[in-house]
């Protein structure tokens, strides 16, 4: 296995110190994988896949990062590994918080796990607009994850937001709740590199601080969109 740890990440431009951080995060992610179903990644080739697409927004991270939902760890701990940034994962899911901690003490990497909900931890005064980047790969719409992240982040910090296609109807909802949440959309950056003319970043820079109404309690940013009617798409 560890020859095809090796040889899947052979393609990735990382030190050696990373390199060996790298393998032993494949490693420790396949081993957990088998009973905790942290990612659908099976292999060290599906993980090394995951790897590139997380390191695809390393130009966009700045210290610190804070990275909502962070399950099996992408995007945040490639780029911890890959950058040597300080960063903050909120993962709500206990088993998941578990490996999380287990493997940034394994690894030796500048990261705090909060096993805790983003609605939550997003009043938290020592959590609160303290942080430059915010990530998240959150299946929900922008605006969902808008309100999920933008409160974390410094005023000048970006949201980096990997996703897939977006529609008009959600594309005007996600800039009408990134003005309620004190940002605005600044950019939508195109990753065909990676086969799928779908894949982008979308960049969102906060400007003004968050009114404390954000994020709503537990489970409401779900199930009821800031801006965005998700039953009939507007």
């Amino acid at each position: 296995m560890i020859e095809r740890i090796h040889s899947a990440l052979a393609g990735i431009d990382l030190d050696p110190i990373a390199r060996e951080r790298m393998e032993r995060y494949v490693a420790l992610l396949l081993e957990r994988n088998v009973a905790m179903n942290l990612s659908a990644a099976r292999d060290p080739e599906a993980v090394a896949g995951h790897i590139r697409d997380s390191l695809s927004i390393a130009p966009f991270v700045r210290e610190a990062l804070v990275d909502i939902g962070s399950g099996g760890g992408f995007p945040a701990l490639p780029l911890v590994i890959a950058t040597g940034c300080r960063a903050t994962l909120i993962e709500s899911t206990g088993k998941k918080a578990r490996f999380l901690l287990d493997t940034v003490r394994a690894l030796d990497v500048p990261v705090d796990v909060r096993a805790e909900r983003a609605e939550d931890a997003a009043h938290d005064a020592a959590l609160r607009e303290g942080f430059a980047t915010a990530t998240a790969r959150a299946v929900a719409s922008v605006p969902v994850v808008l309100e999920l992240t933008v409160p974390f982040l410094e005023v000048g910090g970006l949201a980096v937001l990997q996703r897939g296609r977006i529609d008009a109807q959600e594309r005007v909802a996600a800039a009408d709740a990134a003005l309620v949440l004190g940002a605005h959309i600044e950019d939508e950056v195109a990753l065909e590199a990676f086969g799928d003319a779908e894949r982008r970043v979308l960049l969102v820079r906060k400007t003004a601080p968050t009114s404390t109404r954000f994020p709503r309690r537990a489970g409401i940013p779900a199930k009821r969109p800031l801006c965005y009617d998700e039953t009939s798409g507007a």
